[in-house]
């Protein structure tokens, strides 16, 4: 038995580049991102939006890539993690993961950095509980948390919401 499936041409807005690709509509955005267009800085962990891994910013907003299809998000600006640094340049807030130790094996550094940086170009000025509030979306199984807001905390100040 043949089964034949119906596949829809995307273009994806990510990281300010265009990508094209031939997806079936059920795609996910998460597979789309790393299959189609090669970035695999963005994780796929539980699949089901619990774990917060596969977050990226659509049109500014965290989603959880792993729930939106690829198709949904054409049209959209996508920023993933690798839009953070600049070059060799390291964002703020990837410097402070590493100067605050808040990663260990770094399976869900991608979507703790994304939600975080979201949120601080939003409102550079979030309360210490603001903080708390924004990460506790995001599960990490290594580092129990403390040095993720430390980190957070260092690097918020230095924030500057984009133009």
């Amino acid at each position: 038995m043949t089964v034949m499936t119906d596949k829809t041409d995307v273009t994806l807005s990510i990281n300010s580049r265009s990508y094209t690709a031939r997806v079936e509509p059920r795609k996910t955005l998460a597979d789309a991102i790393r299959e189609d267009c090669g970035l695999t800085g963005t994780h796929v962990g539980c699949e089901h939006g619990v774990c917060g891994a596969c977050t990226v910013l659509v049109d500014g907003e965290p989603v959880r890539s792993c729930l939106m299809f690829a198709v949904q998000a054409e049209g959209c600006e996508i920023r993933t993690v690798e839009d953070l640094a600049d070059g060799d340049k390291l964002h703020l807030l990837q410097q402070a993961f590493i100067d605050n130790h808040a990663l260990q094996c770094g399976f869900c550094t991608p979507g703790f950095l994304m939600l975080i940086v979201g949120a601080l170009e939003k409102n550079p000025d979030l309360s210490d509980e603001e903080v708390v509030e924004v990460l506790s979306s995001n599960l990490c199984r290594c580092t129990g948390y403390q040095n993720i807001i430390k980190a957070v905390k260092s690097a918020r100040s230095m924030m500057v919401k984009p133009a």
